[in-house]
């Protein structure tokens, strides 16, 4: 279906996407979220999840073309160039856009029955830095990853887009929302995870920590690592309900890496079997 109008109320998903606050609230809202590019649309579809329509210049028509004709009943929207960046604010260069229906969300229980290793983000509110440990939690033996209540969402856009689509391969779960008399049950529910047999651990500089290639840390079975967001790091309600504390050995004076940076280091360093 060809598109001239910016306003045309069919793609009224996809206007606006440079607001990353307005997106926050109205694709979870909605059930959707959006795939972009044509990479990671084809591993959301490889996934299983659904689309809803599919919104594309000219020219990338004809690569998605058996994309098409798997979803026959799926809307494709395309037009010019100048058209489509009209309502989505940035132009497209990385070929298709799709809104997909959002899976059934899981359960923390779900995610962590047969998990070993286990990613905790806690206030991880920047995209680009949660697609990021995403794609490393999959290369590097995560099992499984919980969000807290303030992270960002894994299936935004761009947290989707820098995670090369892994976020539809790990399992994650939202846990530590507040209960239904309004009570926060963020740090409480890292005893979630002691409960199922889990050492906790928390990547932070303090004064307790051991260095992350203590060999005692491989004894564990089960480990959940806990990371902060960048700058704050790990809060002190975590790290008070953390088992140990640990830290990346840095040298040069340098005291700490981006928070993706250093997650890739610890999954690496953590792996079972390591």
């Amino acid at each position: 279906m060809e598109l001239t109008d910016a306003d045309d109320p069919r793609v009224a998903v996809y206007s606006r996407l440079t607001d990353a606050a307005l997106r926050r609230r109205t694709d979870a809202d909605h059930g959707i979220y959006l795939a972009e590019s044509s990479a990671v649309v084809r591993r959301a579809l490889a996934a299983g999840h659904r689309p809803r329509s599919f919104f594309l210049s000219h020219r990338y028509l004809e690569s998605m073309t058996e994309v098409f004709a798997a979803h026959p009943g799926v809307p494709v929207y395309t037009g010019t160039d100048a058209v489509l960046e009209s309502i989505t604010g940035f132009h497209l260069h990385r070929g298709a856009l799709a809104a997909m229906d959002r899976p059934h969300p899981l359960s923390p229980d779900e995610v962590l029955s047969r998990a070993r290793r286990v990613a905790v983000l806690e206030n991880v509110s920047d995209h680009t830095n949660l697609g990021a440990i995403f794609r490393s939690a999959a290369g590097l033996g995560v099992d499984a990853i919980l969000v807290s209540p303030e992270s960002a969402d894994p299936l935004y856009r761009r947290s989707i887009r820098v995670s090369m689509g892994t976020v539809f391969s790990i399992p994650w779960a939202r846990v530590g929302e507040a209960d239904g008399r309004g009570r926060a049950a963020w740090p409480a529910a890292l005893d979630q995870l002691r409960a199922a047999g889990f050492t906790v651990a928390a990547l932070e500089l303090s004064e307790s920590a051991v260095d992350l290639d203590d060999p005692s840390l491989r004894d564990h079975e089960r480990l959940a690592l806990v990371l902060g967001a960048e700058g704050p790091g790990v809060t002190a309600g975590a790290l008070a309900a953390s088992d140990v504390h640990v830290r990346i050995p840095m040298a040069s004076g340098v005291d700490s890496l981006n928070v993706a940076a250093a997650s890739a280091v610890a999954f690496w360093e953590l792996r079972r079997g390591a």
